[in-house]
């Protein structure tokens, strides 16, 4: 897939604000500091459209950007830790929920894991939650290029192996690297899928 033009549209903190011209859209989410913004910004050629920021917690709301007039990339809020009071994070999980629940034009969530750490808690638990809730989501290991080739294998077979302990299948998976690109067209290729069937 070529990118030619993306475009801001706008940031939202309820779902029914969001746009209702009927175009397929992708949510990027995961903990806070997980390398999304670096990612997205690597996926549409560009290299501040998504704001980076070495301070968790930045993204607030449901950001849209409009992709070749044609799909919209929602960057949504990091879930985990950021520097802003228990009420905030708690409104940020419902608003969080409430879309991936209700969105009739998601195709799929990418739910995004540090690929130097072994299975987080809490990323265990927000992808139980999406099976449970049945949002469709894969998994994209970011951070790819911090580790060693054998390092990295070895941690995703960890992982997976936790995961397969209480789950029959893995999701679609992808290993990425804002840094050297490696995935971009990978994923790129599994959304022009998607869309061929939206």
């Amino acid at each position: 897939m070529k990118i030619v033009q993306v475009e801001y549209i706008g940031s939202y903190h309820r779902e029914d604000l969001c746009p209702k011209d009927g175009l397929p859209e992708f949510a990027f989410i995961g903990r806070s500091n997980v390398g999304k913004s670096s990612l997205i910004n690597n996926l549409i050629h560009r290299k501040d459209l998504a704001r980076v920021s070495k301070e968790p917690g930045k993204t607030q709301s449901l950001n849209y950007y409009l992709v070749d007039q044609n799909w919209y990339i929602v960057d949504l809020p990091g879930y985990g830790y950021a520097r802003t009071s228990q009420s905030n994070r708690e409104n940020w999980i419902k608003m969080i929920h409430y879309y991936l629940k209700n969105r009739q034009t998601l195709v799929t969530a990418f739910v995004l894991l540090d690929s130097r750490h072994t299975l987080q808690k809490i990323d265990r638990e927000f992808m139980e939650w999406c099976a449970k809730n049945g949002v469709p989501f894969c998994i994209i290991y970011t951070k790819a290029d911090k580790m060693s080739g054998l390092a990295l294998q070895q941690n995703l077979k960890g992982i997976e192996t936790e995961m397969l302990k209480e789950w029959d299948s893995m999701p679609t998976t992808f290993v990425s690297s804002a840094e050297t690109g490696v995935g971009k067209e990978d994923i790129l290729s599994f959304i022009e899928k998607l869309m061929k069937n939206f």
